[in-house]
């Protein structure tokens, strides 16, 4: 069936936006505890709950209030980084989750689950939009866009699905939907994977909620039995099953808002005391570099070094590079050379080759420079014959290029010791 037939359809189902605020029916489950209310607009309808939570709400290691301090700090800050939250307001940021019919992209998957939390001067308000059945997406979406006036999406793995989601069926009804914003997005998802993926859990939510977050949840419904169990509630119209997917999705949304703040503290941390997780330290300073704050990371790479971590040689090996950039050789050969002596992988390669570059072209020693290719390639075909540390080939094949350049230059004019242009 193509698009068109498809709108066609949608048709019956919707009726133009009228004039009057839609209507509000408060109700509730067989048990009491789902306070949801059914918004009309024309013949269609969605329901939505509300909960508020105080700012001195604790969830995990940190009270929901933090994260208002963080935005603070990031305000007052002069660094530069994806996840600054400078120049805007706690109330700026909306935290977004989505349940939807199935884990894949594309027209078939629907979203019936749209929660999401901000921050007001005195609490965290969390709303949560549910489609009652097929055929009420119009209202549905146009509930949630009353309350997307925002400019920065906070979500864990949203670029690559939720967001995508919300856009894949505001496409199919867009004629009778307000225009999607345009805003900043902050993915927490990569985020995590960058401090985290060296501890070796799979980066779902779930896992960073207990390993990092000190979140634990009891009696929780796994995402993947939501879409069973909105299928009951279609099917049958009771509201009672929906408590366990409506509490998931709002935790999740509380969690975004601590796992923000927890990520904030990191990276606004920078050049304070070691809490002990060198690794994570070492990749915080990474980030920073590759954002374009090279002396941040500079600062932090020094910090490690003096430390002792076990990041140590790494962080030299940062500092040796950032030395050649300035061309401080005094500061950058001695770090090479410590990290050649004691590195037993790809740093030890790459250490040799700085060394000989700098005796070859800085220093002009040619017996120098000769001396240590061989170190290089000796240290290469060592993690050959280990297996390890990827494919030597190229390195192999770029030592023995600069071997028989150095071989020949000395060759023209033979002096030993003595120093050749």
């Amino acid at each position: 069936m193509s698009l068109k037939n498809k709108l066609n359809r949608l048709k019956d189902h919707i009726i133009k936006e009228e004039k009057s605020q839609p209507v509000m029916e408060e109700r509730k489950t067989a048990a009491g505890k789902t306070a949801l209310k059914a918004i009309q607009h024309g013949d269609e309808y969605c329901l939505l709950r509300e909960t508020s939570y105080p700012l001195d709400y604790q969830h995990g290691i940190y009270n929901l209030g933090e994260c208002m301090e963080v935005i603070s700090r990031w305000n007052s800050s002069g660094l530069q980084h994806p996840l600054t939250a400078k120049g805007h307001n706690p109330g700026d940021l909306f935290f977004f989750d989505t349940e939807t019919t199935g884990l894949g992209g594309g027209a078939g998957n629907m979203i019936f689950l749209l929660g999401h939390a901000s921050f007001t001067d005195k609490e965290v308000v969390v709303r949560q939009h549910l489609l009652p059945k097929p055929g009420h997406e119009v209202a549905f979406y146009k509930d949630f866009l009353k309350y997307v006036d925002i400019t920065t999406l906070v979500t864990y793995n949203g670029k690559s699905f939720d967001w995508p989601q919300v856009k894949t069926r505001h496409t199919l009804i867009r004629e009778f939907l307000p225009e999607l914003p345009s805003f900043g997005h902050f993915d927490l998802y990569h985020a995590s994977r960058r401090l985290w993926k060296h501890k070796g859990f799979a980066m779902k939510l779930a896992n960073v909620e207990s390993e990092i977050l000190g979140i634990n949840r009891e009696d929780d419904v796994p995402g993947y039995l939501a879409p069973i169990i909105y299928q009951h509630y279609v099917q049958t119209g009771d509201e009672s099953v929906l408590e366990g997917i409506l509490k998931h999705n709002e935790l999740d949304v509380l969690t975004l808002i601590t796992l923000y703040t927890h990520l904030s503290r990191k990276l606004l941390g920078v050049g304070m005391q070691s809490e002990g997780d060198d690794k994570e330290e070492y990749e915080v300073a990474r980030w920073y570099e590759l954002a374009g704050e090279h002396g941040t990371a500079f600062q932090e790479y020094e910090r490690i070094a003096k430390e002792g971590t076990g990041r140590l040689l790494d962080a030299k090996h940062k500092l040796a590079a950032a030395f050649k950039k300035k061309k401080e050789w005094d500061e950058a050969v001695p770090l090479w050379e410590e990290i050649a002596a004691k590195d037993r992988g790809k740093l030890r390669l790459d250490a040799y080759v700085q060394l000989a570059m700098y005796y070859e072209h800085t220093v002009k020693d040619l017996d120098k420079a000769l001396e240590y290719t061989g170190y290089l390639l000796q240290a290469a075909k060592e993690c050959k014959q280990m297996g390890g540390h990827g494919s030597m080939e190229s390195v192999l094949t770029e030592g023995n290029k600069r071997k028989n350049r150095l071989t020949g230059k000395l060759s023209v004019n033979y002096s030993p010791g003595k120093r050749r242009k």
